[in-house]
């Protein structure tokens, strides 16, 4: 009997054998920016140099196709007997894994599927949970309470056997086409990932972020060695780890930064949520002190695994408000369009009202005006990472607390920039800042002004990262409008200004043109005070008219006869297009394609990345509506 050939398939989850297949979906369909592409390539290099050093034969193998296609061949070219990998419970990963699984399936080869993104299996935790989305920690930890104790991790191996011969002559590369490309404009030239099935030397190697055409600016470095050593360095501090309480730390502390910045690490697998988990729970347990709970480290943890069982039951949904059984319906600005055959958003979106597309690009690139707003944005696009309590404050900001625009728009910026994105966690933190879901005190708004002057009175953070205001006044550091212009002239920087939003987004990426020798910050976009009012009087309506996002009426755009025409959004007239998209000039509700916003108004039509939506994830998979 020949010996068994196994593949482990390697995805966010770094244990240990030697398949990754470079999936089209995430290098082309999903937004993710240079930085988080970085942290990736980081983690892939360093679990490649530790494959070695346990066999000097072994490293990752990175195959430059998606698994739907490639493993299918792998399992006749390389005789697989076995396929290892971990459950995923993101909604494109199952229908990818389910494709997968059926092709070994009918190859013959055994399958062993293990749960370990998570503390709890995700699909279990839904089962306890009557089949309902996770809405609330309470729930999550009444289902733990019946799934068993959190089980502890199992060492590293302390050897792996050789690859064997693992020759690509007969194998055909399916080249994925490159268009639409949601990341275009992070590179700067177009992708050259798959020219080559085994990289551009045939030797499996590692993607770079040459071939990606992108240039990372994170500080943040990935790899399960960075991240082992950054636990250990975290648990000698023994106080801090057992008496963490996450809303007491500073959002505005940035060098030491005041939480753990070990996020990304989970993220991506190069730290075991297990792992993290006992190693904090084995000291807290030795200490009186210890906090509990949702406030404590390991309750950012069973914050992570609700909105991850809460994904595996919404699936596609859970990143939407239509058709989401769970989410609160508001009429946001900026609405999503829909795909009318799936119900799902296709990653455009209908610019209803020309104050708010302007809001939100000002919001997206840290030119609104508001000093503690734009740091935030700034530090998220420079370095991939912001304190929790910041990713509040520019949330609420953006939509109940200022813009009243589209939480999806936000949670797609997020994409972008975030090295520790999750899709779980970054829809339902967006819904929770939102009000829309797992959260309902809307009425709590972040004061742009007052809040970060709870932990940084001097203005340090804004001085770091809008260091245009840097020799500002500390009475002025978050109102910088209000100093007189004599002193903004001897403090080297005039407020004036859109932040370069009529000159185009280039203009606001980049620093803005002096003038009268001086640098340049914009005035603020609104009046804060009466902007909130008005978000305010809008989530108060949409409370009470009690809309779901899946209720009949919004599926089929009945919903605005329930809402005053006068109301915040698009609520105007009785009936439109599903969801909350806009009307064209005729009234059917189907926009020209090709239309873009150049002028401002409601029958404009927005994509992110310039492509025409996400429809087909990639020539290999199609999005599915969950029944």
């Amino acid at each position: 009997m020949s010996k068994p050939r196994v593949l482990y398939w390697f995805r966010t989850d770094l244990p240990f054998y030697p398949v990754w297949c470079w999936d089209p979906h995430y290098v082309y369909r999903a937004r993710v920016g240079p930085n988080r592409f970085q942290f990736l390539l980081d983690c892939q290099n360093d679990l490649s140099a530790s494959l070695a050093k346990l066999n000097k034969k072994q490293k990752l193998h990175v195959v430059r196709e998606g698994a739907q296609t490639i493993l299918p061949k792998l399992f006749k070219a390389w005789k697989i007997t076995h396929l290892v990998f971990e459950k995923d419970v993101d909604a494109y990963a199952r229908d990818r894994d389910d494709s997968v699984i059926e092709s070994a399936q009918k190859a013959g080869v055994e399958l062993i599927v293990r749960h370990g993104r998570t503390l709890w299996d995700s699909d279990d935790v839904v089962k306890q949970n009557r089949g309902k989305p996770t809405m609330s920690i309470t729930q999550l930890q009444q289902a733990g309470q019946h799934l068993g104790e959190i089980a502890r991790p199992l060492s590293a191996p302390k050897s792996i056997p050789d690859p064997g011969k693992l020759s690509l002559d007969d194998v055909q590369q399916d080249k994925p086409p490159q268009d639409p490309d949601f990341n275009h404009g992070f590179r700067n030239h177009p992708d050259k990932g798959y020219d080559s099935l085994a990289g551009p030397k045939g030797d499996f190697a590692v993607p770079t972020l040459g071939e990606l055409g992108m240039e990372a600016t994170t500080p943040h470095r990935g790899g399960e060695t960075r991240a082992l050593e950054e636990l250990a360095r975290l648990c000698k501090d023994e106080a801090y780890v057992a008496t963490f309480q996450k809303p007491s730390t500073a959002p505005t502390a940035f060098n030491p930064r005041s939480t753990t910045v070990l996020s990304p690490h989970l993220h991506f697998g190069s730290l075991s949520v297990r792992e993290f988990y006992w190693r904090v729970e084995d000291i807290c347990k030795r200490r009186k002190d210890a906090s509990a709970p949702p406030a404590s480290l390991n309750g950012q943890l069973f914050f992570r695994d609700m909105y991850f069982a809460a994904q595996a039951a919404l699936g596609y949904h859970m990143a939407q408000t239509y058709g989401n059984t769970s989410i609160k319906f508001v009429p946001w600005h900026l609405p999503s369009r829909i795909d009318k055959s799936n119900h799902l958003i296709t990653g455009t979106y209908d610019v209803d009202n020309k104050d708010g597309e302007q809001w939100y690009r000002r919001w997206k690139w840290g030119r609104t005006g508001f000093p503690w707003i734009d740091a935030i944005m700034r530090q998220l696009r420079q370095e991939g990472w912001i304190h929790h309590l910041a990713r509040h404050a520019v949330a609420c900001f953006l939509t109940r607390g200022g813009c009243y625009v589209d939480w999806e728009r936000g949670a797609e910026v997020f994409e972008e920039f975030l090295i520790d994105h999750e899709t779980a966690c970054n829809s339902g933190n967006w819904q929770w800042l939102s009000c829309t879901a797992f959260e309902s005190k809307y009425y709590r708004v972040y004061s742009p002004i007052s809040f970060p002057q709870k932990t940084d009175k001097e203005g340090a953070y804004v001085r770091h990262y809008v260091p245009e205001l840097k020799n500002f006044d500390k009475k002025y550091i978050y109102e910088p409008w209000k100093a007189p212009i004599a002193d903004q002239k001897k403090w080297g920087c005039l407020v004036r200004g859109d932040g370069g939003y009529g000159q185009g987004e280039d203009a606001m990426k980049g620093d803005l043109p002096e003038e009268e020798g001086k640098q340049v910050y914009p005035k603020p976009m609104f009046d804060f005070g009466e902007r909130r009012n008005i978000c305010q009087a809008g989530m108060h309506e949409a409370y009470q008219i009690k809309l779901m996002g899946a209720d009949k009426e919004v599926m089929e755009g009945t919903w605005r006869k329930r809402f005053d025409d006068a109301a915040e959004g698009p609520t105007e007239g009785s009936k439109g297009p599903p969801g909350a998209m806009v009307e064209d000039d005729d009234g059917t509700g189907e926009l020209d394609a090709h239309e873009r916003v150049e002028g401002h108004g409601k029958k404009h039509q927005r994509s992110e990345s310039g492509g025409k939506g996400q429809g087909k994830l990639d020539g290999h998979m199609e999005k599915k509506a969950k029944k």
